[in-house]
């Protein structure tokens, strides 16, 4: 088991989640964000946004994964 937290993952909080595999830890980060959607939470939508960013330069979001699943391996 590993453990990532919000943070890590591109978010906004200290929140943590365990899991055996990245997917797993990238599908609790995206209820997590969707709740914070839903709750309006200032942070977590700037962070948001940042993320969608990303996804206006050629290749850049696939960088940012590969990022957080070599962190996650490192753990």
């Amino acid at each position: 088991m590993k453990t990532m937290t919000c943070k890590q993952l591109g978010g906004a909080c200290d929140k943590e989640f365990t899991a055996t595999t990245f997917n797993e830890i990238a599908a609790m980060s995206k209820q997590h964000g969707k709740e914070m959607f839903d709750a309006g939470d200032v942070e977590h939508l700037k962070a948001m946004t940042a993320m969608r960013e990303l996804m206006h330069t050629e290749g850049a979001m696939e960088k940012w994964m590969k990022e957080k699943m070599d962190v996650f391996a490192a753990l």
